[in-house]
């Protein structure tokens, strides 16, 4: 089933329909994430009601024996939520409804046209999700933008423009001061008509703390009250829902409206966030949601994860203008299954989705990138040596973050400070707000901190960091040479050197919160402000000891040796590199996000740096430590199974439990099986022969067997306690007088997958691994013995962990 699946609104269980739809995820208290379930999955005998919505037109005649399983039952083949669907099932299904349009194409012309317009779809999809989340994206750049000027002043003009706006078109901007203008007026000037003095300074502080606690209040009240499921970055759930989990709701229309509209108040309140990972869960919500106007997507699990896939690429492609970076990421870092095709699909949804963003032209200067620089200086071979240490602090910083991060999270969790998601994020903003205000690097936003950093000085620079002396005594064009710093540099490095200890501290406690958060801006703004000031340390370095061995081969006096914004750039990847240990694709994302192309090697070696420095202390990149913090079932496919464990030492039933519970082919009445649904909570039964030979015949899904049971009373007549229920082809031969048999033949899988009870534990994982399956049978000499699931797999893997195994929820 999707995530709000419509797919059984046709009525399988009045209960199902009632627990599909995502509005019913509103009632959960507190916190979204906690599902503490049962073993396996929630017995369905609450779901098990009247159900009313059957026509009673598919009622045929008693005299007349009415195989009824020919035509399908509505949800048969559909999951429930928190389960993990079966690749290979999905998979295969998928290949006979291409068979059959194949066939069909080449009888009539009408059907020549539908298997022409079936393949079109997967495109015509991509299409709309380019253009949807790119309009989205759009939208709460320029909102977000408005927004966070809205903390410090309104334009007189029209409230509407934000402060650049306000003072594009005014006649009184001067160079030096071009935010100043009449018509932008600070709060002081509205409240009290002056600018200068101390209460003037404090009637803007005072403003500036109470619009972040409002923008945060109503982003926690919304997420809290509307979509638990809009808070965090999303990347790990998605990760999760990418590798086959079912979340139903993760993806829903509500998580998509209320996410939006709460991104833009969080990214507004001045916290220490960034909205590049929640525009992925956005942009995955708009591929979700148009997969519900193409059967071939709404019925096909599978299917629509490769969807999700080029939405995810599509959601990097918006939030950095980095369309190839977006395909990348895919990729490396958040899809389980990636085909071909998915690759091609995912370039051109990125492609369409980063068109839209710059037809939208969110930023005004009609770029697509956020931080353009222009320096073309080329960088010197001895100048790796700091790159590669600012590729060390990356590491160190993220894996340092990752540890306490993580702590702060599982704090949160088995604490009472989770009870209070509310007061947590006012806390946060309210300390963010007041430490952030005096220094004017906290205080404007994270993304123009980074630009600022990046930037390099020109001859026009009015910012403190150029505020360098002799500045005009050039004769050549723009490049200017290495000058000794002056009083704002110094004075620019000593608040950049506190903004660096706060964002370090406080981005700990933001990312987590009860409210979207990404992590990608604050963790380039770390590595961008380190990076900075190591470059104007080098720059002063040069300057004064231009002499030295290794500075006079290639840096003569006035030449321009340096440049600070190049190290920013290399910090930023370092740092985000270290966080989320992406390689690849943070390498592309960050020349696409800034234009430096000549840069490439310096920031692959940063990142390549940082990612050895990080792996070394801590394993898994932020995203994979919060899956595992939230015990969600995922396999990673990167980590080594090293144990030398059998497929019987994972197996469920244990050496003394009782015999795993399998139905028989032909020799159980439906009283038998009802029962045994009731009395157990697996969600699926092996069928055997019969019981003394247990040898296998097929799988069958508690679900599916729920669903025909029930449907079978209603619309077969005849079919009471005492019926049998036979899987084979033919019916078994019966007494006369016994009630008519259901045939079951339909929804069982005749092809589950078996391992022997000696196959090496490792062959069995990357079967799970490679197959996507959701669980396999062992057998020992053809007889059947017992199975593994999924779930037992990742237990298996904690627990040789030593972790405690019991963290794993779902199955």
């Amino acid at each position: 089933g999707a995530m709000d699946n419509k797919g059984f609104r046709q009525g399988s269980f009045s209960s199902f329909q009632s627990s599909t739809s995502d509005e019913d995820l509103m009632d959960i208290p507190g916190t979204a994430m906690d599902f503490s379930m049962r073993d396996d999955v929630p017995p369905l005998d609450r779901e098990i009601e009247e159900n009313k919505s059957y026509n009673d037109a598919g009622i045929v005649s008693a005299n007349r024996m009415m195989d009824f399983l020919e035509e399908p039952v509505p949800g048969v083949g559909t999951y429930d939520d928190f389960n993990t669907i079966d690749w290979v099932r999905e998979k295969s299904r998928d290949r006979d409804r291409h068979r059959e349009i194949t066939n069909k194409s080449k009888e009539s012309t009408w059907a020549l046209i539908h298997s022409v317009s079936d393949a079109f779809s997967g495109w015509l999809l991509m299409l709309l999700i380019g253009l949807l989340s790119g309009s989205l994206a759009g939208l709460i750049d320029i909102s977000a933008h408005w927004m966070t000027d809205l903390k410090e002043g309104i334009c007189t003009g029209g409230f509407w423009f934000n402060r650049e706006h306000c003072c594009w078109n005014s006649t009184h901007v001067t160079f030096e001061e071009k935010d100043k203008c009449p018509e932008w007026n600070s709060w002081s000037q509205l409240i009290i008509s002056t600018d200068e003095g101390a209460f003037a300074y404090i009637v803007n502080y005072f403003m500036y703390v109470l619009w972040a606690l409002l923008f945060a209040f109503l982003a926690v009240s919304l997420v809290k009250v509307f979509a638990p499921y809009a808070c965090g970055s999303g990347i790990p759930e998605i990760k999760t829902i990418l590798s086959g989990f079912i979340i139903r709701g993760y993806l829903g229309k509500w998580t998509l409206i209320i996410k939006t509209i709460t991104l833009v108040l969080a990214v507004s309140s001045g916290l220490s966030l960034g909205k590049e990972g929640p525009l992925v869960h956005v942009a995955c919500c708009c591929g979700n949601i148009l997969c519900h106007c193409f059967n071939k997507y709404r019925k096909n699990e599978a299917k629509r994860r490769e969807v999700l896939s080029a939405a995810a690429a599509a959601g990097v492609s918006v939030a950095f203008g980095a369309p190839i970076g977006g395909v990348l990421f895919s990729l490396e870092e958040v899809s389980y299954y990636f085909p071909l095709k998915t690759l091609w699909r995912s370039f051109f949804a990125a492609l369409v989705a980063a068109f839209t963003l710059r037809s939208i032209n969110p930023f005004g200067n009609s770029r697509l990138v956020l931080f353009y620089v222009e320096f073309h200086t080329p960088w010197h071979l001895f100048e790796l040596v700091p790159f590669i240490l600012l590729g060390i602090f990356g590491g160190l910083w993220g894996a340092l973050f990752i540890r306490t991060n993580i702590a702060w999270c599982r704090k949160r969790k088995t604490t009472q400070l989770g009870k209070y998601p509310v007061i947590e994020v006012l806390t946060v903003t309210a300390i963010t707000a007041i430490l952030a205000f005096p220094n004017e690097y906290t205080r404007m936003s994270t993304s123009e901190l980074i630009s600022e950093l990046f930037n390099d000085c020109g001859l026009l620079d009015s910012s403190k960091l150029c505020d360098y002396e002799n500045r005009f005594n050039t004769s050549k064009g723009g490049e200017l040479p290495d000058r000794p710093a002056g009083l704002g540099v110094y004075s620019a490095l000593w608040q950049l050197a506190l903004t660096l200890i706060l964002k370090i501290v406080i981005t700990v406690f933001t990312f987590g919160m009860k409210i979207p958060s990404g992590l990608f801006i604050p963790s380039m703004a770390v590595g961008a402000i380190a990076g900075r000031l190591l470059g104007v340390g080098m720059e002063q370095l040069a300057y004064y000891h231009h002499d030295w061995a290794i500075f006079n081969s290639w840096c003569s006096q006035g030449a321009d040796c340096i440049t600070p914004g190049l190290y920013a750039m290399v910090g930023a990847a370092a740092c985000l590199g270290g966080v989320t240990r992406m390689t690849v694709s943070l390498v592309v994302i960050m020349f696409e996000l800034t234009g430096g192309l000549e840069y490439i090697v310096p920031l692959m070696a940063a990142a390549m740096t940082s990612k050895w420095v990080a792996d070394a202390l801590g394993r898994e990149g932020i995203y994979d430590a919060h899956i595992r913090l939230n015990g969600y079932p995922f396999l990673e496919a990167k980590e080594e199974f090293a144990h030398k464990t059998l497929a019987m030492d994972v197996m469920k039933p244990r050496r003394n439990d009782p015999l795993l519970t399998a139905l028989t082919q032909d020799s159980m009445t439906v009283e038998d099986v009802e029962t045994i649904i009731n009395e157990t909570t697996y969600s699926g039964f092996p069928v055997v022969v019969s019981r003394e030979s247990q040898r296998l015949v097929g799988f069958v899904l508690r679900r599916d067997l729920i669903i025909s049971i029930e449907n079978a009373r209603k619309k077969q007549d005849g079919i009471v306690s005492t019926s049998i229920i036979y899987f084979t082809e033919h019916s078994p031969p019966m007494p006369p007088y016994t009630p008519p048999t259901l045939k079951l033949r339909n929804i069982l899988d005749l092809s589950p997958f078996t391992v022997t009870d000696l196959t090496p534990m490792e062959i069995v994982v990357d079967i799970f691994r490679k197959l996507g399956l959701r669980q396999c049978l062992v057998t020992h000499n053809g007889r059947l013995l017992g199975i593994i699931t999924k779930k037992d797999v990742l237990k298996h893997i904690a627990q040789m962990a030593n972790q405690d195994p019991d963290s794993i929820l779902f199955n």
